[in-house]
């Protein structure tokens, strides 16, 4: 781990040197008089899924489980032990600058990157060339319930909600699969549906959105989830920094990290 880590920021480094040299060859790599009319000040709402039910689920798992879960999912189990510390998040916001998709504190400019989110996650069974995009025709919101949870279509059809526009079914509605499934594959794979539905992208609070579904589905096909969660990210943060308000909802955990 320390050595992937090392090789990450030496290859940061590198980009930074390229980054700094191409600015001062080319300029600026916005258009000619642009300015930024930004509100003075930025109120976020950092609130978050209350994650005890995952976090007494994976305590409940034995080791061999929680090694399938790894081996499949790397390290997104931690998020749910991280404390977001919602003052830091809402300071951060305010140092958030749209334009350039980075935070200025000073004169230094810092934004996340996709070797660190890699790192943090450590997901190796993905290939770091594909990214998700999704899928002209994709499978009805429920069959997929269907297929991932084994219950039948009138049960999955009573589940599926409407909440501010969004289709989304609550998390109240797979607990007892996570819990008791006899599959133990079945069980694993809705424990990650959930993380990524409750807290990599977490859009309505207490329930998982039907674009997680498809986007879940594709982690199946060997997608790499980080491109994603980073435009995810920057989506949120520039919006509430560009209105002045507004919940941030993209995945708090890393970005306290």
């Amino acid at each position: 781990m320390e050595e992937s880590i090392t090789q990450i920021t030496e290859k940061n480094v590198v980009v930074r040197e390229w980054s700094l040299k191409t600015q001062r060859e080319k300029g600026d790599s916005l258009v000619e008089a642009c300015v930024a009319n930004l509100p003075e000040h930025t109120t976020v709402n950092v609130r978050q899924n209350n994650l005890e039910d995952l976090v007494r689920v994976w305590n409940q798992w034995d080791p061999d489980t929680k090694g399938i879960f790894t081996e499949r999912y790397g390290d997104i189990a931690h998020l749910i032990t991280i404390r977001v510390d919602e003052q830091l998040i809402q300071a951060m916001v305010r140092f958030w600058d749209p334009a350039y998709q980075c935070f200025t504190f000073n004169q230094e400019d810092m934004t996340p990157t996709i070797e660190e989110y890699a790192a943090l996650l450590r997901i190796d069974n993905v290939q770091f060339d594909k990214i998700y995009v999704k899928e002209p025709k994709p499978m009805t919101f429920r069959k997929k319930l269907v297929r991932l949870t084994d219950m039948t279509d009138a049960w999955a059809e009573k589940q599926i909600k409407k909440k501010n526009e969004t289709i989304c079914i609550p998390w109240s509605s797979l607990r007892e699969s996570v819990l008791s499934h006899p599959d133990t594959l079945k069980r694993v794979n809705l424990f990650a549906l959930a993380i990524y539905g409750l807290v990599i992208f977490p859009r309505v609070l207490g329930h998982l959105e039907v674009a997680v579904f498809d986007f879940f589905e594709r982690l199946k096909q060997g997608v790499n989830p980080i491109p994603t969660i980073l435009a995810e990210t920057f989506r949120s943060l520039s919006t509430c920094r560009r209105v002045g308000k507004g919940r941030f909802i993209g995945c708090a955990q890393l970005l306290n990290v």
